[in-house]
This record gives structure tokens, sequence and C-alpha cells, in this order.
């Protein structure tokens, strides 16, 4: 089963939140797939919120990329995410990681920011691995 991890979960791996970081490393384990968008939306908020510099990132970010299937983000799921953006109302950004998870043929898409339990075309179902945790 491909799993595809949205930044927002990558992030908490590389954070200290006692109860969101082992759900997130757990998730890591199972060699998921990210995008280079999330890539790029982690170094980020590594930089601007967490204020890593910008070695530190690279770092991380490389080692990273041992434990993940990278799938490139082109013009192919820029323009799917315009009509993923029409149909089911998401931000841009949103349904970007949307058309790369559905072009990279994940069942599942972990996020904490979309709606947990919506299918998306019928065969992309969003999770958010943290609800059980946070409703308790």
């Amino acid at each position: 089963m491909c799993g595809f991890l949205d930044s927002n979960i990558v992030l908490y791996a590389f954070g200290d939140d006692e109860i969101k970081a082992p759900i997130a490393n757990s998730l890591l384990a199972k060699y998921p797939t990210i995008s280079t968008q999330v890539i790029n939306e982690c170094s980020h908020v590594m930089r601007r919120k967490l204020y890593w510099k910008p070695d530190k990132i690279a770092e991380e970010l490389e080692l990273l990329l041992f434990v993940v299937r990278l799938h490139l983000v082109d013009m192919r799921h820029i323009r799917q995410a315009w009509k993923i953006a029409a149909r089911y109302g998401f931000s841009h950004y949103d349904s970007v990681i949307v058309a790369t998870a559905l072009d990279a043929r994940c069942e599942q898409l972990f996020s904490e920011d979309l709606q947990h339990g919506q299918i998306i075309e019928g065969r992309l179902s969003i999770v958010n691995p943290f609800l059980e945790t946070t409703q308790s």
C-alpha cells in the first residue's frame, strides 16, 4: 500500500511533540512517498519558523531522502491541481499534493490539514494520523 505524507507530517517527525513526533516517525518507517513540493515546504518552515540554518536543513532533508520514495512535481501535476482545486475547493498547494499523491498511485494521503476520511477521485483516502490522539 502506498502512503503519501504531507509536509506537516514530515515536519512533526523533526519536532519534539511527544505525541505527534512518534506517530510521524512510525509513518516514515513505512517507506512512504513524498514529493519535491514537500521537501520545499519543509525547507521553508525549517528556515522561517524553526530558524534552522541552511546547512542543517540540507543535512536533515538529505537523510530523509533515504527513507522515502520521492515523486517529482512537474507541469502535469500543476495542471491536474487546477482541476482538483476547482472540484474540491482545496488551496493550490494542497491540490498539488493531492495531484502528486494520485499520480504516485497512493491509496492514502496522511495530512493534518485536509478533511479526514474524504475520498479523492474515488481512490485516495485522506487520513489524519493524529485524530485519535487529539480527540482523547
